[in-house]
């Protein structure tokens, strides 16, 4: 039992920084940082996109529409860090 959820541990934690280095890539987009017309970057931007986007799709439909600030990554990041919480205190019980 411990190894399923030191596994899945693993995954959330994996997901939590695919989420914070989208985050920050699309920091760097927005400020021109980096450009989307360099083909390395731009498929990052698209295989990130494509991980992140069934996560947020059902939380936007949801939250109110806020202009041009998107609050989907920081409920999904919430979520996360709960169920690793929650899966922490179930193997503590182990």
């Amino acid at each position: 039992m411990t190894s399923i959820a030191a596994i899945l541990l693993m995954i959330l934690n994996l997901a939590w920084w695919i989420i914070i280095v989208q985050a920050v890539m699309s920091w760097l987009i927005s400020f021109d940082v980096i450009n989307l017309r360099q083909r390395f970057v731009y498929s990052i931007w698209s295989s990130l996109n494509r991980l992140t986007e069934p996560l947020y799709r059902p939380i936007r439909s949801v939250l109110p529409s806020m202009g041009g600030l998107d609050l989907a990554p920081l409920v999904v990041l919430v979520g996360i860090a709960a169920l690793q919480i929650l899966i922490a205190n179930n193997l503590s019980a182990y």
